[in-house]
């Protein structure tokens, strides 16, 4: 073991720091093995009820029609997630595809959609038309509104008085964080602010972007009260394992707008080959609870390193958690570029690969990414990633086990210990 730790330049330091975290962390850890056995009763129990067979390994091409893996697989979403319905398919580039999907499906010229949670993930800005594009819901005629969080928790006077003033078609919260500093929000925050739209307009369509946030807790947004949730495949729910994809589900009504959407009305749900991922899929979410338990482990054992080395971190290692996501403020370009560059260089794919910070597609500023991943983009696995811009905060999530999770954090800690 100890030409291991040299080889990755992991010294005595870092190994009794990390080896000391761990053990002051085995009650938390505990829960976070009760909640992994508690989804993986979930997810049992929905393959038998929804008849999971070999023949759901097989695969379609072309229209896709009559897929039977493709249509078990949204039978099981559907019970995991106590959803009506459920569209579950791999023509989803991503999550934020899946969220422009719905968005346009439910949608219409005059309607207004409102952001309750402040301004969405960076990739979703040309969506709307926050940021100027032909073919953004603006472009189309379609309003919007934005409520920033108070003090990390709804703003419920301010969404009063627009409510009680305009007629809002859609209400949209992002439960993770994304490249912002506030916190990512729980199920009881979501319960309390969604009875509370409620109690002023009944029919209004609450659609939550639910990214990173499956089996962080043991309820999901459509059991206390929301009309449809998205999320991606290549997060939590698919497990390391689906290539691509993701999800959207809720009311029956709303998935098949969003079915005729994704395809072509008339057809929804009906076509859409499956290409051979049916298996990944099923493998994935089979295997989920267990793999977000240990991106779960992961983040907390990296917030309780980070902060005995004096680094603000968010959760707290003992605070209650919505999603997978841990952020580190640096508050300084180099430890952010040589953090993520640990990061990299303990992955299995591209370890030798030199972290720079770079441009990518749908961020305003240029972003340090670390995402050594069999599947590109894959945000379960271990990767962290952040703006080049102050405070300097990386954002890592994931890790499909936790002792891969362990090494990589020996390693980033090592670089950024290096003087």
């Amino acid at each position: 073991m100890n030409e291991y730790l040299k080889e990755y330049g992991i010294n005595q330091e870092v190994w009794n720091l990390i080896n000391d975290s761990e053990k002051e962390l085995t009650a938390i850890f505990k829960k976070i093995d009760d909640l992994a056995f508690l989804n993986s009763l979930n997810v049992i129990r929905a393959f038998k009820k929804a008849n999971v067979t070999e023949a759901c390994f097989a695969t379609s091409t072309g229209y896709g029609y009559n897929d039977l893996g493709r249509d078990t697989i949204e039978k099981v979403f559907k019970i995991v997630l106590k959803a009506e319905d459920a569209l579950v398919r791999g023509q989803f580039i991503s999550g934020s595809h899946a969220l422009t999907v719905a968005l346009f499906a439910f949608l219409r010229p005059n309607d207004t959609m409102m952001s309750i949670t402040g301004e969405p993930y960076d990739t979703l800005h040309e969506v709307i038309g926050i940021k100027e594009n032909n073919s953004s819901l603006k472009a189309f005629g379609v309003k919007y509104e934005q409520v920033d969080l108070k003090d990390n928790d709804f703003d419920y006077e301010k969404i009063r008085e627009i409510l009680t003033k305009k007629k809002i078609k859609l209400i949209e919260i992002q439960r993770s964080r994304g490249y912002s500093t506030r916190q990512s929000l729980t199920i009881d925050k979501l319960e309390k602010v969604i009875k509370f739209i409620r109690t002023i307009d009944k029919e209004v369509i609450i659609m939550v972007d639910n990214c990173y946030c499956e089996f962080v807790e043991d309820k999901n947004p459509l059991e206390v009260g929301a009309s449809v949730i998205v999320g991606s495949l290549i997060k939590n729910l698919g497990g390391g394992i689906a290539p691509n994809g993701a999800y959207i589900a809720g009311k029956k009504e709303l998935i098949e707008l969003a079915s005729e959407r994704l395809n072509l009305p008339g057809e929804g749900r009906e076509v859409g080959p499956s290409l051979n991922i049916n298996k990944e899929i099923l493998l994935g979410l089979y295997e989920a609870p267990s793999v977000v338990a240990s991106a779960l482990k992961c983040a907390i054992l990296t917030s309780h390193v980070l902060e005995k080395l004096g680094y603000e971190v968010d959760p707290k290692f003992n605070e209650k958690r919505a999603d997978i996501v841990e952020t580190i403020k640096f508050g300084n370009p180099d430890d952010l570029v040589k953090y993520c560059g640990g990061i990299q260089a303990a992955s299995a794919i591209d370890a030798n690969a030199l972290v720079v910070p770079t441009d990518m597609p749908g961020y305003s500023d240029q972003v340090v990414m670390a995402s050594g991943s069999f599947v590109q983009g894959s945000s379960i696995e271990i990767s962290c990633d952040g703006p080049m811009r102050s405070p300097y905060i990386a954002y890592q999530q994931g890790s499909l086990t936790y002792p891969y999770g362990k090494i990589a954090v020996m390693v980033a800690v090592s670089k950024i210990l290096q003087k």
